[in-house]
């Protein structure tokens, strides 16, 4: 028997919640309105910039709340208003407090980028990298109060390749926490009720905020570290270290076994294959680098502004 229809509250701030945002509406629920952060100033002139969601929820017609805070009784009155059956939550950055949960007649669905209990928080996609994490995934969550500590009803699983960045992963998990979403609301109009799973107790761990300083590389570290380094931190913010003095965005690299006495971070080769660094052990071949002010290259275009550098093969 189906379901008498869904009143759906979106609420999503960057790019990864683009795809869910598209599954709410081809689902056949109601989207009556989307909350996203305010605009923030953005690039180099600090021009106030809608967020993707809102961008995408304005070109398809669809009603927009950019309150700084749910907090409030006015933001919280504004959201019953609106009398949902459920509140979708796909990285909307803003805390949901117990009274906000308690709106929607079906609670809260928070749509998060890891095999839960393991990374809640801010950035578990670069960190599952960091770890060396084997797999990833998504799981549907029923809300609560805690921070990412609610049930799971549905998961899905991918794993991890050696050649993921933290972009490649956004974008694959972005695309399968639309697929997960798709399900769930396909089960809920339907009829369905979703088994809510209790996560484990064991296995806990926190996925906290990217920081900048995070991305320098430091080279007594073994080269495999700062292969995950590179990888996690591509697009933002981006890895740092020098070659031969000279301080560089390190774009691409990857871990390889060498034998050496050199000092941590001395060039120990240099040609076409890349630039190997000595590490605590084996060596890092960085094969994408970029100038200050310049753009992103590959390894033999630098070598040629270097040329004294090739002299180290």
């Amino acid at each position: 028997m189906n379901s008498p229809g869904l009143r759906l509250v979106f609420a999503g701030t960057p790019e990864f919640s683009v795809p869910c945002l598209e599954a709410c509406r081809a689902s056949g629920a109601e989207v009556v309105v989307v909350y996203t952060q305010p605009d923030r100033p953005a690039g180099r002139g600090r021009k106030l910039t809608p967020s993707p969601v809102k961008h995408a929820a304005l070109a398809a017609g669809m009603a927009v709340e950019q309150p700084e805070s749910l907090k409030s009784a006015e933001a919280q009155q504004a959201l019953a208003a609106y009398q949902p059956d459920l509140l979708v939550v796909v990285a909307y950055g803003l805390i949901l407090p117990r009274k906000v949960l308690a709106i929607p007649r079906l609670g809260c669905w928070n749509v998060h980028a890891s095999l839960l209990p393991r990374w809640r928080g801010a950035a578990p996609i670069q960190r599952a990298i960091l770890a060396g994490d084997s797999e990833s995934g998504i799981d549907l969550m029923q809300m609560e109060a805690g921070l990412d500590t609610g049930p799971v009803l549905l998961q899905r699983r991918t794993p991890i390749a050696r050649v993921d960045t933290g972009g490649s992963l956004h974008d694959r998990l972005s695309a399968l926490g639309a697929e997960v979403l798709a399900e769930g609301l396909r089960q809920v109009l339907a009829g369905e009720t979703l088994a809510a799973t209790p996560q484990p107790e064991e296995g806990v761990l926190y996925a906290h905020k990217l920081d900048k300083a995070e991305a320098k590389l430091d080279f007594n570290k073994p080269a495999i570290e700062l292969e995950r380094q590179v990888r996690a931190f591509d697009p933002w913010p981006v890895a740092e270290g020098e070659i031969a003095g000279e301080p560089l965005r390190i774009w691409a690299a990857q871990a390889i076994e060498f034998d050496h006495h050199a000092a941590p971070g001395d060039v120990l080769a240099a040609g076409r294959d890349g630039i190997d660094l000595a590490c605590g052990r084996g060596a890092l071949r960085v094969t994408f680098l970029q100038r200050a002010g310049g753009k992103r290259i590959g390894a033999v275009d630098y070598l040629n502004a270097r040329p004294e550098l090739r002299q180290l093969r």
